[in-house]
């Protein structure tokens, strides 16, 4: 139960960050800390081996370490170098590939989407919420991809898999 209410908000908490990447195109550092903050009991009351949290714990150092490499090549912002890490401290080294996969796709198309919209309206029509990443000059909101990833590879996390569970069974 516990485990459920704290994945289930750092779900939340990711959609979150996809739609103020959008709105501000920045991700708060409180957020990415509480997102990766939230694991720590999550861990505790999962009954989850400490091996495999331990592999959790390497993912998200090995992909740390990776993101701020791409965040000192102007790659990546700083809110997206913090954010991935944070993800991936819950999806774990079982679900990194998926969670890489689809955050590169979904990152992809959001590129293609601001591309286009660019070439055929100006960032005035654009409703307010969601003109950040039309403006010109502007970067992709690479949060929304992320969060994406979350989703995506959740399933195959041994912290996220139930509640995506329910989730899909809802609707």
């Amino acid at each position: 139960m516990i485990l459920s209410l704290l994945a289930g908000l750092f779900l939340a908490l990711c959609v979150f960050a996809a739609l103020h990447d959008v709105n501000r195109l920045t991700i708060p550092n409180w957020l990415n800390l509480t997102l990766a903050l939230l694991f720590v009991p999550a861990a505790a009351v999962s009954g989850v081996p400490l091996e495999i949290i331990g592999g959790h714990v390497i993912a998200a150092a090995c992909a740390l370490l990776i993101a701020f490499g791409l965040f000192a090549f102007n790659i990546f912002g700083g809110g997206d170098a913090k954010m991935i890490p944070a993800v991936m401290l819950w999806v774990g080294p079982s679900a990194s590939i998926t969670f890489l996969f689809t955050m590169a796709v979904a990152g992809g198309a959001c590129a293609v989407i601001i591309i286009l919209v660019r070439m055929t309206m100006p960032a005035e029509a654009v409703p307010g919420a969601i003109r950040a990443p039309f403006e010109e000059k502007a970067g992709v909101p690479y949060g929304v991809a992320i969060a994406a990833g979350a989703f995506a590879a959740g399933a195959q996390s041994p912290f996220l898999a139930e509640v995506l569970s329910r989730i899909s069974n809802f609707g």
